[in-house]
């Protein structure tokens, strides 16, 4: 409902539910219009809030919370911890709540409409001025993935991440054109935007994206070109894959060079020897690392990291080697000890009932820590129910190689076929939109 300010209006209270990431003209035209009912309250959205729809905030709630204080005409700021205003509204029962009008479709009608209905129960006003034309936080946010983004603010990015969201889902990228797959992936349902949180950089899609075999061929100096070209063009944390980590000594080299490219954290699994892929198993022969070596290799680790962003997560292999859960449970609770950041539990059967044993028993023995896992061969299971057993992270390994390839060879295959490439021209992307596809080709 629209109405003209109250002449007297000094004892009305005004409620305002703000993102405040990126203060725009439009934010400002609302406060200044709230102004004029009332004292402004502006309800900030946390970390949490924002990202149960949309991407996570540039910046911190409290850096958001101290730019909106000091706006002429905002009297007071407290947290909204939902996307919902019902909590903070029954507790101020403000006389008025200003909002824009695009909310009346998508994602936040919903979240109008319960506006309007508990302000109902006081005879509550909804004011809802014309949405400032021209001004979008979507095309503020497009333009700043544009001009990229710092070492520094990249590998904050994915502790604040595993703050405020249930479960991260995070896709391989081994090149700079499959990590702009990852960048730009989104598809719209009921609950919101969902993408990929971050990437992971594979050591088994990088090394067989250059045509090597995954027994750690490629050393960490290309590794880290690969990491640099996927960093040139996207914005989004990365977890990268340091196999075994190699050497003690050598672990810390590694450990440095990610810290201050601005990768967020560094998997290392607890073998040794001559790298072969878990996914084997028992087929082949594999050799797990003693405990005390493993938590030595981790403590080294942490040692040498400076900042205390970067995350080290210890990965298991136990189930990978055919022993049981307690050995991993024992595993976990050492490296956890030894300063590991996060655990990571493998496992290669189909059916993840290790897999949820294991998380659930960890998470009763009260360990905060951040579970990773990588459901490759029990991918039946759903993003929701690895949540509800306390997994954290989930990452999708080796999807977009593995998809990469067939269609490529179906290609040349029909090249082959037909002694022409008409036939394969719906296997393609259109030249146009091939030029389109990297910024600044034209």
């Amino acid at each position: 409902m629209n109405m003209n300010p109250a002449n007297n209006h000094v004892e009305k209270t005004v409620y305002v539910g703000m993102s405040a990431d990126l203060i725009h003209p439009g934010h400002m035209n609302i406060l200044q219009i709230a102004a004029e009912y009332g004292q402004v309250t502006v309800g900030l959205l946390t970390d949490k809030a924002i990202s149960s729809y949309k991407r996570l905030p540039y910046m911190s709630f409290e850096q958001r919370k101290t730019v909106v204080e000091n706006i002429k005409g905002v009297e007071q700021v407290i947290a909204q911890d939902t996307l919902d205003y019902t909590e903070n509204l029954r507790q101020l029962r403000p006389d008025f709540v200003v909002h824009g009008d695009d909310w009346k479709t998508g994602i936040q009608a919903r979240t109008r409409q319960n506006v309007l209905d508990v302000l109902a129960e006081w005879d509550g006003q909804l004011i809802e001025p014309s949405y400032t034309s021209n001004i979008s936080s979507t095309k503020i946010h497009s333009s700043l993935k544009e001009i990229g983004t710092t070492p520094e603010i990249r590998r904050k990015r994915l502790s604040r991440l595993v703050e405020v969201k249930p479960l991260l889902r995070v896709l391989e990228a081994h090149s700079g054109l499959s990590a702009l797959v990852v960048e730009h992936a989104e598809v719209a349902n009921g609950a919101g935007t969902r993408t990929f949180d971050a990437i992971w950089e594979s050591s088994l899609t990088d090394s067989t994206s250059k045509g090597k075999p995954d027994i750690e061929a490629v050393d960490i100096t290309s590794r880290l070109r690969t990491v640099n070209e996927i960093f040139e063009v996207t914005t989004k944390p990365m977890i990268f894959d340091a196999d075994t980590g190699g050497k003690l000594e050598h672990f810390v080299f590694t450990v440095r060079s990610l810290e201050r490219l601005g990768v967020s954290a560094v998997i290392i699994e607890d073998k040794k020897g001559l790298k072969k892929n878990s996914l084997f198993g028992t087929d082949i022969e594999q050799h797990q690392d003693t405990v005390e070596d493993f938590c030595a290799k981790i403590n080294a680790g942490k040692q040498a990291q400076i900042t205390d962003d970067f995350m080290i997560i210890a990965r298991i292999e136990s189930l990978i080697m055919g022993k049981d859960v307690d050995d991993a449970l024992l595993r976990a609770e050492a490296y956890a000890g030894a300063g590991a950041d996060g655990i990571m539990i493998h496992a290669k059967d189909k059916e993840p009932f290790d897999i949820i044993e294991f998380c659930r028993r960890f998470r009763d023995k009260g360990y905060t820590h951040p579970l990773v896992v990588v459901p490759t061969s029990y991918n039946a299971i759903t993003e929701a129910e690895l949540a509800d057993i306390g997994v954290n992270i989930v990452i999708y390994g080796n999807h977009l190689l593995r998809a990469a390839y067939p269609a490529m060879r179906k290609a040349a295959e029909s090249i082959l076929e037909h002694d022409r490439s008409l036939e394969c021209d719906d296997l393609c992307l259109g030249i146009k939109d091939t030029l389109d596809l990297i910024p600044g080709t034209r």
